[in-house]
């Protein structure tokens, strides 16, 4: 094996080539996970999109007139804090999920404001709300 330590200067020493060759082979394993990782996250947050819009329908349903539930926001924040054991830092995964938090509440609203345009209950208007549900990228 090389050393690979730094030199007098600051540089290092290039890999030989086996070195590089099992690198870029671990590096291309470990991006492979990562994108089948991202596939299962895809799906699990549209799945955590569709049952807040069934939240959304029953908060109507029991009469509530926003979507906003600081209470329950809390919770969940709380939860997730709890939840976490790292390496992602406790201010990211909040992050991530205040963020995911405000997604979902953007459903529910968009998705009572197609009800109430349509005359009808959010529970009868997904229809409606399928053409604005499109994740656009934030810029």
């Amino acid at each position: 094996m090389t050393d690979r330590r730094k030199r007098p200067g600051g540089t290092t020493p290039p890999p030989d080539p086996d070195t590089r060759a099992e690198a870029a082979s671990e590096l291309s394993g470990l991006r492979s996970e990562i994108d089948a990782l991202d596939v299962l996250i895809v799906g699990l947050l549209n799945e955590r999109a569709k049952l807040g819009l069934a939240v959304g329908h029953a908060k109507q349903a029991a009469g509530w007139s926003g979507v906003r539930d600081p209470r329950r926001e809390r919770e969940v924040l709380l939860r997730v804090t709890m939840t976490n054991g790292g390496p992602l830092p406790q201010a990211d995964l909040l992050g991530i999920y205040r963020r995911l938090i405000a997604a979902t509440r953007g459903l529910e609203d968009r998705d009572r404001t197609a009800a109430h345009a349509a005359g009808g209950d959010a529970a009868n208007a997904e229809t409606a709300t399928t053409a604005d549900e499109t994740p656009r990228p934030e810029v």
